[in-house]
C-alpha cells in the first residue's frame, strides 16, 4: 500500500512538472505539497485494513490540514510572479535546460520527500496494534487481519494525537491569517510582525505545522506503526533546519534590521512568554 502511495505521488509531481513547463513557474509546486498528503491519504484510505475509527480520524485530520493549507497557498500565490528562488535556479541553470532540470530538483525530490513524510499516514491507516491481533504478531499485525475478531478503537495516544494536532492547526492557522492581515496594510511594510502569536514565537506557523505532524505521529504509533514516526522527525527536521526556520531566518536577518531585536526578546520555535 505505501508503494502504492509512492507510485500515485510520482504521477502526479510528474502532472504538476508538465503543467509548470506550459505556465513557466515552478511555484506551483508549493501549492500542491497540502493537497498532495490530502490525495496520497485518501489512496492510503481506500486500500488500508486497519481500525475504521483511526482511518476516519487521518481522513478527516488530514484533509483539513492539506486543504487550508493549499488553499492558502494558492490565494496567496496566484497571479503572482514565480517565487524568487525558482527565478534564481532558473538563471543559473539557463532557461533553456531548467524545464527539465526543475523535475528532478524541485518536482520529484518533493515528491520523495512527500511519500517518506507520509509514512505515519499509511501506518494508521494500515497497521493494527499487537493487542488486536490472536497470537500477536508484532507491529505489522496488520498481517494478520482476518484474525481480528473486533475492532480495536481508539487508543489514548489516538486522543493524544488529536490534541496536538487541534494546537498545530491553530497556530499554523491563526499565524497564517494574523501575518497576512499585518502584511496587507502599506504602514507595515518593511516591518517585522511580532504581534499576536509571532510575539510569543517567531514561526508559530512552522510551530503548528511540526505539532500536527507530531499528532499523526503519535496517532500512527498507537496503530502499532512504531517505525512511521520517523516520517514525523523527518518533517520536523526539514521545517527548522532546511527549507523553513533556518532558511526564512538568514534572509529577514539580512533583509531587516530590526530583526535581531526581535529574535533577543522573542522564543525562535516553541512559544513562550517574550523576554523582557
Amino acid at each position: 500500500m505505501y508503494l502504492i502511495g509512492g507510485v500515485v505521488i510520482w504521477a502526479m509531481v510528474t502532472l504538476l512538472w508538465l503543467l509548470s513547463v506550459r505556465l513557466r513557474n515552478v511555484s506551483i509546486v508549493d501549492i500542491f505539497w497540502g493537497l498532495g498528503f490530502v490525495l496520497v491519504n485518501a489512496v492510503y484510505f481506500t486500500l488500508g485494513s486497519g481500525d475504521r475509527h483511526r482511518q476516519w480520524l487521518l481522513l478527516v485530520l488530514a484533509s483539513l490540514w492539506g486543504l487550508r493549507l493549499a488553499g492558502y497557498l494558492a490565494w496567496r500565490n496566484i497571479g503572482k510572479p514565480e517565487d524568487f528562488r525558482y527565478q534564481k535556479f532558473r538563471q543559473d541553470y539557463g532557461a533553456e535546460r531548467y524545464w527539465w532540470v526543475s523535475y528532478f530538483q524541485v518536482f520529484l525530490l518533493q515528491g520523495v520527500l512527500m511519500w517518506l513524510i507520509s509514512a505515519p499516514l499509511a501506518a494508521a491507516m494500515y497497521c493494527v496494534p499487537i493487542e488486536a491481533v490472536d497470537g500477536g504478531i508484532g507491529f505489522w499485525g496488520a498481517l494478520k487481519l482476518a484474525e481480528i475478531k473486533d475492532s480495536y478503537g481508539l487508543h489514548w495516544l489516538d486522543y493524544a494525537g488529536i490534541v496536538l494536532w487541534g494546537i498545530g492547526f491553530f497556530f499554523e492557522s491563526v499565524g497564517d491569517a494574523q501575518l497576512a492581515a499585518f502584511k496587507a496594510k502599506p504602514e507595515n511594510k518593511g516591518q517585522v510582525m511580532d504581534r499576536g502569536l509571532w510575539r510569543y514565537t517567531r514561526h508559530p506557523n512552522y510551530f503548528g505545522d511540526t505539532a500536527v505532524w507530531w499528532g499523526f505521529g503519535l496517532i500512527a504509533v498507537s496503530a502499532g506503526g512504531y517505525w512511521a514516526f520517523l516520517g514525523t522527525l523527518l518533517m520536523t527536521g526539514l521545517i527548522i533546519k532546511v527549507s523553513g526556520v533556518a532558511l526564512l531566518e538568514k534572509s529577514l536577518k539580512t533583509q531587516k534590521p530590526q530583526y535581531a531585536e526581535y529574535i533577543r526578546k522573542t522564543s525562535a520555535f516553541i512559544p513562550w512568554f517574550p523576554r523582557k
